[in-house]
């Protein structure tokens, strides 16, 4: 007989988003999504920052994919999250030269941007509410 403790160690040897370490699940989903094809990367991405309070916008030719793997995992992690949560967390300290450092929010066109498209591969699903918009992994039950 099977007791319940040996399956649940069975079990538990699957791997979920929570188990896998950041830096490589965002490196390997942003591959995928750069050779898949299903992005569309803006013209402009060349010349924007990531927020307000960086001098220079990113070094990396791929950081759009990174950023959108970035936002998969978080809305996954995070649950119902917005553009406003977001830039919440995408954003961090405005060094204004000899006066006090301030909390400034991410860049929220590029989150916005990223979210449609992530809506439109069926990745990420929209929920309205009556104070805004919403976004759900969108998940599948697996036979």
């Amino acid at each position: 007989p099977v007791f319940a403790s040996e399956a649940r160690r069975k079990m538990s040897k699957a791997a979920t988003v929570k188990d896998v370490p950041a830096a490589p699940f965002i490196k390997a989903l942003a591959e995928h999504f750069k050779s898949g094809g299903q992005f569309e990367v803006p013209e402009y991405c060349r010349y924007i920052k990531t927020a307000s309070f960086k001098e220079l916008g990113p070094y990396d030719p791929d950081f759009y994919f990174v950023r959108a793997a970035s936002i998969a995992r978080k809305v996954y992690l995070e649950g119902g999250v917005g553009v406003g949560g977001l830039a919440r967390i995408y954003g961090g300290s405005a060094r204004k030269g000899t006066r006090k450092c301030h909390f400034q929010r991410g860049s929220r066109g590029i989150l916005r941007h990223i979210l449609r498209q992530l809506d439109d591969i069926k990745i990420v699903q929209k929920k309205k509410r009556p104070k805004g918009t919403i976004h759900h992994i969108h998940r599948t039950k697996d036979p």
